[in-house]
């Protein structure tokens, strides 16, 4: 059992998207997005990204934004298990609180756009995927669970036991970088069109460790003073060689490295005040393969392909120019995660897949400040047997704000903070983990972006 838990943590995509999107996919990819999410209809230079034939709306010549976002996200899992009342230190109370911080505070991109005539080439750069490093520096309840178990264990052959204890730790880091090329065109003056293509390149890394499991059986000669002692040493000694060999240290030191092909279309139409835009990016097909310098599990083996597809993903916007100095937006997402292959084949516990709806407001004050706000709801399509503390997926809202300063004609100073709620879920499991026991996790998060950028036209 302690064997089978460790080696799961390789599932867990443990800094998956500190950011907006999908369950693999990261929609804020500016500053811009920070201070108002709804930019599936815009027409401005972060519509490298969000809606590349809007660029086509451009005024002639290069457009460049630069941002860098600083991400912090805690995820935390509060598990209901009776045989955590003898962790030691825990003692009495079935209930522990296992929280993971991830925190990305360098997050940069850009945005790049030349604009002549009915044309325009574009590229960008952004953290496309995960954006950051979760630590739990207690473990998980999944590699606590089997071990949680002992005392039960042993006592049931009739050496009392009441305690354990044990040093679990997990570090996992999830980065997919994207490097996009679009080529938009004006076919009328109302209608526009966009092709391009996004290189996805994946660079995950995993860490953990299971030490020092400690027992207190009470055994007249291995231990006849009932102190905390090696669970190895005990099973070794009292000829257990197989109890031994699960409970002795075990290491993971792995990156995993990949890369894909996203296809991207895109359509864009204007009409006075009304500008309507939507895009639809392919799924990539994409598998990663295991760099792995230690194993102890023997089930993680070096070279081996994992399946990680990128989603599929179609989002529709419009923005409408109430008066000349203020504009309100809004946007639909959908990401097809259930048709995306996943390691274990885990897509099948989706239904469907994740939506997102999106409002925003910009309000220009004057020739020089700028202010704007907008709001996301995102609605998960995942089921119980989806969640687990690896990988778990909550519905949410989020919220940005921020603003503009013109600092001369041609460069635009950007700021925004962003953050999201999160909806607790709960699962009650009769197999707690694998166990014979019941049990009950309450997952939970939250999540915080700060950002800053310039734009510049030249």
């Amino acid at each position: 059992m302690i064997k089978k838990s460790l080696f799961a943590c390789f599932l867990l995509l443990a800094a998956s998207s500190a950011f907006a999107g999908g369950l693999l996919t990261n929609t804020n990819q500016s500053v811009h997005f920070l201070r108002n999410p709804a930019l599936d209809a815009t027409t401005g230079i972060e519509g490298v990204y969000a809606n590349p034939a809007g660029l086509t709306f451009l005024s002639e010549g290069f457009h460049l934004s630069f941002t860098n976002q600083s991400a912090f996200q805690t995820r935390t899992i509060s598990s209901t298990f009776a045989p955590f009342a003898t962790n030691e230190g825990n003692e009495g109370n079935q209930t522990k609180v296992y929280t993971g911080e991830a925190s990305a505070p360098l997050i940069p991109s850009f945005q790049l756009a030349y604009k002549k005539d009915r044309y325009v080439i574009s590229t960008g750069f952004a953290v496309t995927g995960g954006g950051g490093k979760a630590v739990f520096n207690k473990g998980l309840p999944s590699f606590e669970a089997p071990i949680s178990m002992l005392p039960m264990l042993v006592s049931s052959q009739g050496i009392p036991t009441s305690k354990y204890s044990v040093d679990a730790y997990m570090e996992g880091r999830q980065y997919i970088f994207g490097l996009q090329m679009n080529g938009s065109y004006k076919i009328t003056d109302a209608f526009s069109g966009a092709v391009g293509f996004r290189l996805n390149i994946v660079n995950n890394g995993y860490k953990a460790h299971l030490n020092s499991i400690q027992i207190n059986p009470q055994h007249p000669v291995l231990n006849p003073t009932g102190g905390m002692m090696s669970a190895t040493t005990f099973f070794t000694n009292a000829g257990m060689t197989t109890n031994a060999a699960k409970t002795a240290d075990k290491q993971l030191d792995c990156t995993q490295t990949g890369w894909g092909v996203t296809p991207i279309v895109c359509l864009n139409y204007h009409l006075g005040g009304l500008n309507l835009a939507a895009k639809y990016e392919f799924k990539s097909s994409l598998n990663v393969q295991n760099n792995t310098d230690v194993d102890d599990t023997g089930l993680y083996a070096d070279g081996v392909n994992t399946p990680n597809d990128i989603p599929a993903y179609l989002s529709v916007g419009a923005e409408y120019d109430l008066c000349k100095q203020w504009k309100i937006s809004g946007g639909y997402h959908h990401f097809f995660d259930s048709d995306a292959k996943m390691a274990n084949d885990k897509q099948k516990f989706i239904n469907g897949g994740i939506d997102e709806y999106l409002i925003g407001s910009e309000y220009t004050i004057n020739d020089m400040f700028l202010v704007s706000a907008g709001a996301q709801y995102t609605k998960s399509a995942v089921t119980d047997a989806y969640q687990s503390d690896m990988s778990y997926s909550l519905n949410s809202y989020s919220v940005g704000f921020g603003g503009a300063v013109k600092i001369t004609p041609q460069l635009r100073l950007n700021l925004a903070y962003f953050f999201t709620n999160y909806e607790k879920w709960t699962k009650t499991s009769a197999s707690y983990n694998g166990t014979p026991l019941a049990g009950t996790d309450v997952y939970d998060r939250t999540n915080k972006v700060f950002g800053i950028g310039i734009d510049y036209k030249f």
